[in-house]
């Protein structure tokens, strides 16, 4: 039942849409020409009842009224309302086609995972792909009208063969009120943990992987009974109509011809037939008419869902790919390009020309700069090499340096003097400068370089450091020495963090 244009525009060309204006089947003229006749004849109608039928004082008062519609018939937001209303019904439309389960990807899972090539392989693959295609009948005769006329009740889905009579005893005694299609996935699901506890389905990873599809299956079916069961909202529909039908009620008087001799604006042409008018309402009851056959995809209209060719084509397919397809593979052979450094498929000589051109790159692979814009640039500012440049302004970074001292180098060994609580003796004895005899007795400053004293900026005074706590006797104090208490062992870390790099774990005291 789906028109397919796809070929007649497979390539753009000039008047290449005007080739589909003339088809007929799924066209817009076989939905509209009863509603255009219908409404170009009341306008006929009145226009021959103003001409030929009133009175020149009715005539005065029916061309008051045209003028009257004409002016307010543009007030409904016959655009906006229709136009959401329709990309809604479109988005809608396409969403239930992607729900239409499809055993495609179910039937490779079984073919790959049960396992057998007896008669009883057969029959689970087979009962199991049977199984899915009945849930799919189940559910598209409930919410299909061209479905259930081919199959108007279960004798006819038992005599088609996707239900045996044992199962259909036990299908009709499940006591439920509800739609029971269902009931077969979930006969898949027990007939394959059977094939599991037989050893045909080899591990539970393969039958995890068989029942997730199966869910996946079972969901599509799931979401078009929830398709069919929740509409769009009613009073959205009836305010689309209204606003529609209102609109075009208004221009049946107001967009009347009136007599050109009455002098009254916009009205010095006299026509039997509205052109435009008709055109707005092709547009207009066209875009509702389109809404309206695809609000419902699944009845019996020139573009609704082909659903009788699908249940055929996927029952087919699918037992021919567990049966006869199962285990039948071709020998393994060479391909033509096996000894090839670099494989590519020859071209017909229609194709010929695109040989020609160059492969994609990427969209600045052909931007070009300047060899000057190519050139990278010092952090710093200053001239020469981009290697020595980077070794000085990190040298000059660091805390100590050969033979010079940067400023960052001395306000750390300040900020170091500064947060420091360890005594002068302490610091005095865990100097490793002090006392030698490089230093040529010039005053370490407890990690700046020794440097001449006239060569020293001066800085500021460090803050006094606070009394250290007195030392306490125990296993982490040494006399006659002033330490820092050192804390005790810290809490474990968390089983998810990894332990420092370079630490061991302290055994407890």
């Amino acid at each position: 039942m789906t028109v397919t244009y796809t070929a007649r525009v497979a390539n753009a060309r000039f008047g290449g849409f005007s080739q589909l204006l003339l088809l007929w089947r799924g066209s817009i003229y076989k939905l509209l020409w009863r509603e255009l006749l219908c409404f170009l004849g009341l306008y006929m109608a009145l226009s021959a009842a103003y001409r030929f039928l009133l009175a020149e004082e009715q005539k005065r008062y029916f061309e008051k009224l045209v003028m009257y519609c004409d002016q307010y018939a543009s007030l409904i937001p016959i655009s906006f309302v229709l136009g959401f209303y329709v990309t809604l019904v479109v988005h809608r439309w396409w969403n239930q086609y992607l729900c239409m389960p499809l055993p495609d990807a179910l039937m490779c899972v079984i073919v790959g995972t049960v396992h057998g090539r007896d008669d009883r392989g057969r029959l689970y693959r087979r009962t199991l792909m049977r199984y899915a295609g009945l849930s799919a009948v189940l559910i598209l005769r409930s919410v299909s009208t061209a479905v259930f006329k081919r199959f108007p009740t279960i004798d006819h889905v038992v005599e088609a063969g996707f239900m045996t009579r044992e199962e259909r005893k036990k299908f009709e005694n499940l006591n439920s009120s509800y739609n029971k299609y269902w009931v077969p996935c979930v006969w898949f699901s027990s007939l394959a943990a059977q094939a599991r506890r037989e050893g045909r389905i080899r591990d539970n990873s393969a039958l995890k992987l068989l029942l997730e599809e199966l869910n996946v299956f079972r969901s599509k079916c799931g979401m078009l009974f929830h398709y069919d069961w929740i509409s769009i909202p009613l009073v959205y529909t009836q305010v689309v109509t209204i606003a529609v039908y209102s609109y075009f009620l208004a221009c049946l008087i107001g967009r009347q011809f009136l007599d050109p001799a009455q002098g009254y604006k916009d009205h010095t042409l006299d026509l039997c037939i509205p052109i435009f008018t008709l055109l707005q309402f092709f547009f207009y009851a066209g875009w509702l008419k389109v809404a309206e056959q695809l609000i419902n995809p699944f009845g019996e209209d020139d573009d609704d869902f082909e659903t009788n060719f699908l249940i055929d084509r996927n029952f087919q397919v699918s037992m021919l790919a567990v049966d006869e397809m199962y285990d039948d593979l071709a020998m393994l052979e060479k391909d033509l390009y096996w000894d090839a450094a670099e494989a590519r498929a020859p071209y017909t000589a229609a194709t010929a020309f695109l040989l020609q051109q160059p492969s994609f790159q990427g969209s600045t692979f052909d931007i070009a700069l300047a060899k000057e814009d190519m050139q990278f640039q010092r952090l710093d500012g200053v001239d020469g090499p981009l290697g020595e440049a980077h070794g000085d302004f990190l040298q000059r970074l660091l805390p100590g340096g050969a033979g010079t001292v940067g400023p960052l180098g001395r306000r750390l060994s300040l900020l170091r003097r500064k947060n420091s609580c360890v005594s002068e003796a302490s610091t005095a004895a865990s100097c490793g400068c002090a006392g030698t005899a490089d230093s040529g007795g010039v005053e370490c400053r407890c990690g700046e370089p020794l440097l001449d004293p006239s060569l020293r900026e001066p800085e500021l005074e460090p803050p006094a450091c606070p009394e250290p706590p007195a030392p306490i006797l125990g296993p982490t104090t040494v006399e006659p020495f002033t330490t820092v208490p050192i804390p005790g062992p810290r809490a474990p870390a968390p089983p998810w963090l990894p332990s420092p790099i370079g630490e061991e774990e302290e055994s407890p005291a």
